[in-house]
């Protein structure tokens, strides 16, 4: 029988954030296996708490999109990949916020679409969570209209340190991951990420209570969470670009502008990893793709676009990964006292 994992605990204090994958020293060590319970806040880190308090005038660029670590993860070399399992992702606030910014979202004028429309109103939604009920509460800002939503908790942000010492901001997306901003990123999700330099250097944030496919108003219901999480180190296997596997189907995920870069991206990937699982001459992949995939739309709005490829893992012959995902969702674990948190 396996003995029940005892998480590891980090909980940042508001100077320990970062802004950065890639730039900063790690906080904590990790080994494949272990599991880790650690806070994150959410992408306006916590300034935002009333409909009064407008973005633009309580945070400050660059210090958005916080993320909690880096965690160094024990093992994990270039060109490795390193497996992350979501066990739990509980909102750690009974309210979230959202909100409209100038000159960002799929709706209106940006720096790189650049028009002589004026910008949009800034204006800040609050979302009551309640976890018991299993919901969130949209409520419109100039009228009664209200309704509840599906709690749907997620991390919009997950990535690794990138190659070349580079430091990439959190609020974009690239092959080491980053701001993703993906609904699949939830409870039960395995996210597969290359490794560029020795330990990974793994961080997340950008807590999501939910979002819609797309993220297309650029802000998700954003708040603080709970999180556990276990890691793997996949030895001497590569893997191009993000990936990831539920309990029901695998997901490549494409970063880039313009969106139709990002969707080929994705596409691509998933054609060769189904390829590679199936033993599929490459055209014969591209049509079953083409037929039984589907191509969720992770967001629309941030420095670079983030486009999925899925198709169901019923169709395919061999687990991905030799089945890390498996061997990670029987991990047993206990939930940490509350105190701890």
């Amino acid at each position: 029988m396996t003995a029940t994992s005892t998480p590891k605990m980090y909980v940042p204090k508001l100077a320990e954030l970062g802004f950065t994958f890639g730039g900063r020293e790690p906080v904590l060590e990790l080994r494949p296996g272990e599991v880790l319970s650690l806070y994150t806040e959410d992408c306006f880190g916590g300034a935002v708490k009333t409909i009064d308090d407008l973005p633009t005038r309580v945070c400050q660029m660059p210090y958005l999109n916080p993320v909690t670590g880096p965690f160094y993860i024990e093992d994990a070399e270039p060109g490795d990949t390193l497996a992350v399992h979501f066990l739990d992702i509980s909102p750690a606030r009974d309210w979230g916020v959202s909100s409209t910014f100038p000159h960002f979202g799929a709706l209106t004028s940006t720096h790189a679409t650049a028009t002589l429309q004026p910008p949009l109103d800034e204006r800040v939604w609050r979302y009551p969570i309640d976890v018991a009920a299993d919901t969130v509460t949209f409520q419109a800002s100039h009228s009664d209209f209200a309704v509840n939503l599906p709690l749907a908790p997620m991390h919009g942000t997950v990535g690794v340190a990138p190659a070349g010492f580079q430091a990439i901001s959190t609020i974009t997306s690239d092959v080491h991951g980053g701001n993703l901003d993906t609904p699949e990123l939830r409870v039960g999700a395995t996210l597969y990420l290359p490794v560029f330099v020795h330990g990974a250097f793994l961080a997340l944030g950008d807590g999501h209570a939910r979002q819609g496919q797309g993220e297309a108003s650029g802000v998700a219901v954003e708040t603080a969470m709970h999180t556990t999480i276990t890691v793997d180190v996949i030895k001497g296997v590569s893997t191009p670009t993000p990936r990831l596997e539920t309990n029901d189907g695998l997901l490549s995920i494409g970063c880039a502008r313009p969106l139709e870069d990002a969707f080929r991206i994705s596409q691509h990937d998933l054609v060769h990893w189904v390829a590679e699982l199936t033993d599929l001459d490459l055209l014969d992949a591209y049509q079953l793709v083409a037929q039984a995939g589907t191509a969720p739309v992770g967001n629309v709005c941030d420095p670079n676009y983030t486009m999925l490829a899925r198709i169901p893992k019923a169709l395919l012959a061999e687990p991905a990964y030799g089945g890390v995902h498996e061997r990670l969702r029987a991990i047993p674990w206990k939930t940490p006292e509350a105190g701890a948190r």
